[in-house]
């Protein structure tokens, strides 16, 4: 059976919610970030970095969130959960997934840990005023997306591993001076998203709460 290590929350959410959609049973082991259990030397075994989450498939161990989404898609392809390898809109699903991980994803600690990259409170203030503008930008981005296709889910007409991954980042947004809900496509779209019963088991046994999103 496979393991994924998750804390509620965290970047963890978009297994866990692949997980569910896909009906694969699994175990999930807790790693509890309040007690600093992710640099502990058993989970640094798993993942060196230290960071959430990890899978554990049988002998292989996975870390980094769209490795392991890729590694779900491609080993359970009758789900559909991403494009036709090999095609134009594979090739799509990868330029998103590689921007959420790599780019919208990749600012967020600057905004929600602002004091490591910075000396003092007002260099931290500082580093997170920007990066909460360079996040708004992000976020835009993925509204124009959402119009400009005009389809339900991310990719387009048809359910994806994006959707799981844009919902998770998008609720990071929920603090920030204008969240992701607030924007008109978007909004809807995260509606549509957190509706769907795996979601909804997701949002439950990780314990989180209102505001969703």
């Amino acid at each position: 059976m496979m393991q994924l290590h998750y804390f509620p929350g965290n970047a963890s959410m978009t297994p866990h919610m692949l997980l569910e959609e896909l009906g694969v049973p699994h175990q999930r082991v807790l790693v509890d970030r309040a007690n600093n259990a992710q640099r502990s030397p058993a989970y640094l075994a798993l993942n060196p970095n230290g960071k959430i989450p990890v899978l554990v498939d049988g002998e292989l161990v996975l870390y980094e969130t769209a490795a392991i989404v890729l590694h779900l898609v491609d080993t359970h392809p009758q789900a559909r959960l991403a494009p036709a390898v090999g095609t134009a809109e594979r090739a799509v699903f990868y330029k998103w997934l590689m921007w959420l991980s790599n780019t919208l994803q990749a600012e967020m600690p600057l905004y929600f840990y602002s004091e490591r990259w910075a000396d003092g409170a007002e260099g931290a203030a500082q580093v997170k005023r920007h990066a909460e503008v360079h996040i708004a930008a992000m976020i835009d981005q993925l509204e124009a997306e959402l119009a400009r296709h005009g389809g339900p889910w991310f990719g387009g007409e048809h359910f994806s591993a994006l959707d799981p991954y844009v919902l998770m980042l998008c609720r990071w947004t929920r603090g920030m001076a204008r969240p992701a809900r607030t924007l008109p496509r978007l909004g809807e779209y995260l509606q549509r998203v957190l509706a769907r019963p795996a979601v909804q088991r997701v949002f439950a046994s990780e314990g989180l709460t209102q505001p969703y999103v």
